[in-house]
């Protein structure tokens, strides 16, 4: 059992109980303050002698109360129930996680086995600790010694048996005789190349030097008579006499090509034929010398007079640019004149034609006209007044409507109280019915909405606050792997008046849906140095939620044996507290 605080999809997680607790029996066992869970996991020399517990020889007859009832086996860190009977930790821890549903019972004498009653024998312990036996390797060794050095001294016995450490061997010999295989008779060992003297397996060592080593001398491949060593390969053959190669001269124009012991010695027989070569050369090249000299000065002057004849140019185009700015900003100064002049004159004439043509008619137009022109006044004046009431009934309309949005939004919030109310418990027992569990479970998976939590509910009219939380996809060690289910304790109006810590057992249950009634069921007693159990401060929203992040695996949930969990994608979850001894 587990508790987790989760913010932006993290959970941090603290003990109810030591650590040592929750490795040996696990957050699926009943929490109530065992003392067997104080006892941890086996000693180191208990847990690595269980797979030789059947096969110790005792110098003297092993007693009776000293051989686990379970496995029938010396006893590895005993644990005592209520009847007297000691049992091996891990026989003990097997015969609980199996006997969940049913209850654990004493195999000797059919009582109940009460997690809580089982304590670890210190002075049994001690007893059987301090048992002589005879090495495993006996009789060829004839070590005695108490039993909890028994592991210490394989560790170093002669006669134990061991797996050669070579990569590929499968060989088992004894302590004392595994150096010599290792070193000397093991086909698999590795040994240095005599040539490059890297450490290679003795059956690739032969191949290596045949193929691939560096410092093995091979034969030139130009056909010359020396040895050479497989890396330098390359090096010699810029050297070796027998490789085809050009005269040195060949660039002066001598076309002689061949062995490079040969051309080695026309080079020193023909000294003056490639002094000759070089000075036509030299003399020629010199000529090409004068020969650019000449050109580049000629392009140096064409140059200049490019570069003179670009300035002129660049003045000129300046002058050019100014005179046609000043030129476009005439024409457009008259083509605007000229347009205004265009519009004044078509006015005059089309104003013209007007007098001309109504000249005689033109008093009963204007009569006809200054009526028309006082209807329109009057329907302006109407539309004014009617245009001020539209603005009035606008602004009542804006007023209601922000009313009616607070309306609503009361309304909702009135809705969604008195639903929690009418979930509300108050006899501290809680079924929260959750919905669309794939759906859920992959969106936690995926990292949105990573917890799950139900309507509050309460131990009594005036008694705790308290809610649970679920995390589907599972939360801290069981993240993907199990269900987690926590309560966690709020702040409440009667606070104030109820006794802190909180010490009520909490029952949590995963309901079976198939009507076998096969729920799987998991409590706690709660430990009151755990701040999880104080008075929640009234400025938070609550303590920090305690629980099982393995409360069932996700495999037995979705898919179990003899159980329906989830059903129509629906998963049911009930929550149980103790109310006993609670007086508000």
């Amino acid at each position: 059992m587990a508790s987790s605080e989760t913010t932006g999809g993290k959970s941090q997680e603290s003990s109810l109980h030591s650590d040592d607790a929750r490795r040996s029996l696990g957050s699926r066992l009943e929490s109530g303050e065992s003392p067997m869970r104080s006892a941890g996991s086996m000693a180191s020399w208990e847990s690595e002698l269980a797979s030789l517990q059947h096969s110790l020889k005792f110098v003297m007859k092993l007693k009776e109360e000293f051989i686990c009832p379970i496995c029938k086996g010396v006893v590895l860190n005993p644990q005592q129930n209520s009847c007297g009977h000691i049992y091996c930790f891990h026989c003990l821890q097997g015969l609980l996680e199996s006997s969940l549903l049913s209850g654990p019972v004493c195999p000797v004498e059919k009582a109940a086995i009460t997690p809580s009653e089982v304590f670890q024998d210190n002075c049994c312990k001690r007893e059987i600790s301090s048992l002589e036996v005879y090495c495993t390797n006996s009789p060829l060794c004839t070590s005695v010694l108490a039993l909890n050095q028994l592991q210490e001294h394989l560790k170093s016995c002669q006669y134990e048996q061991l797996l050669c450490s070579n990569p590929g061997c499968t060989e088992l010999l004894q302590r004392r005789l595994l150096q010599e295989h290792l070193n000397a008779t093991c086909p698999h060992r590795r040994e240095s190349c005599p040539h490059c003297l890297q450490p290679f397996q003795l059956s690739v060592i032969q191949d290596h030097v045949q193929s691939s080593c560096p410092e093995v001398k091979v034969g030139c491949p130009d056909g010359c008579s020396t040895l050479v060593p497989r890396n330098r390969l390359t090096e010699h053959g810029e050297s070796c006499p027998e490789v085809h190669t050009d005269c040195s001269f060949k660039m002066f124009g001598c076309s002689v090509k061949g062995k490079r012991r040969k051309v080695k010695l026309h080079e020193e027989a023909a000294v003056c034929h490639h002094v000759l070569l070089v000075l036509k050369s030299s003399a020629h090249l010199e000529q090409q010398v004068v020969f650019v000299q000449k050109e580049a000065l000629l392009r140096q002057q064409e140059v200049q007079t490019d570069t003179l004849l670009l300035s002129d140019l660049q003045e000129q185009l300046g002058s050019v640019l100014q005179q046609s700015r000043s030129q476009e900003h005439i024409v457009a100064t008259a083509q605007r004149t000229l347009s205004r002049q265009e519009d004044a004159l078509s006015s005059v004439q089309l104003d013209l034609q007007q007098v001309s043509c109504g000249m005689g008619s033109g008093l009963d137009e204007l009569r006809r006209f200054k009526t028309s022109l006082d209807g329109v006044m009057q329907e302006l004046l109407a539309a004014e007044t009617l245009r001020e009431h539209i603005a009035t009934l606008e602004e009542n309309r804006k007023r209601h409507s922000g009313l009616l949005e607070l309306h609503v939004a009361q309304l909702a919030l009135n809705k969604q109280h008195l639903q929690e109310l009418e979930l509300t418990s108050y006899d501290g027992r809680l079924i929260w019915k959750i919905k669309d569990f794939q759906k859920r479970r992959e969106a936690e998976a995926t990292g949105q909405h990573p917890c799950l939590s139900s309507v509050p509910f309460h131990t009594g009219r005036c008694g705790y606050k308290m809610a649970m939380k679920a995390y589907l996809n599972g939360d801290g060690e069981g993240r993907g792997t199990h269900l987690s289910l926590y309560v966690v304790l709020m702040p409440g109006d009667f606070d104030a008046l109820l006794p802190w810590p909180f010490k009520q057992t909490v029952s949590l249950s995963v309901l079976d849906q198939s009507g076998a009634r096969n729920h799987q069921s998991f409590n706690f007693r709660p430990d009151p140095t755990n701040t999880c159990f104080h008075q929640p401060a009234a400025e938070s929203a609550s303590n920090v939620a305690v629980g099982f992040p393995c409360f069932i695996s996700l495999d037995a949930l979705e898919a179990p044996g003899n159980a329906v969990y989830v059903k129509d994608d629906t998963l049911f979850v009930k929550v149980k507290v103790d109310t006993t001894g609670l007086e508000l």
